[in-house]
């Protein structure tokens, strides 16, 4: 009701929202270029050369944490191949983007899977 004439005020309903436009067909449904890897990369090679660089200013201290780094990185670089082979590279394929041969890759990498997944 309104306050100077006493009569109901009649509004018009909101009319529902409308589902999703999108043509489906004419957006076809592909896969975005991940952008961000080498981005990220150099972010931690950012850190990694702060971190360094606190250490030779003479935290001798944190030194030997900065080595532990070494065996997390070589820990992280096995979860990430046998997530890549686990989801269809080959061992070439790995290997080519490491610069060195399959055998190579195999030999460092192929043993240690299990073991690593059971962490």
């Amino acid at each position: 009701m309104t306050a100077s004439t006493a009569q109901p005020c009649h509004q018009p309903a909101l009319a529902p929202a409308p589902e999703n436009a999108v043509n489906h067909s004419l957006t076809p449904k592909r896969r975005r270029p991940v952008t961000e890897n080498s981005d990220y990369a150099a972010f931690a090679r950012r850190v990694l050369r702060a971190y360094s660089r606190r250490v030779a200013d003479g935290d001798v201290e944190s030194l030997a944490h900065m080595a532990s780094l070494a065996d997390d990185i070589n820990d992280a670089i096995a979860l990430a191949v046998h997530g890549l082979r686990d989801t269809g590279y080959s061992w070439a394929e790995i290997g080519s983007r490491l610069g060195i041969t399959r055998q190579a890759t195999q030999q460092r990498w192929g043993s240690t899977g299990r073991a690593l997944r059971g962490r």
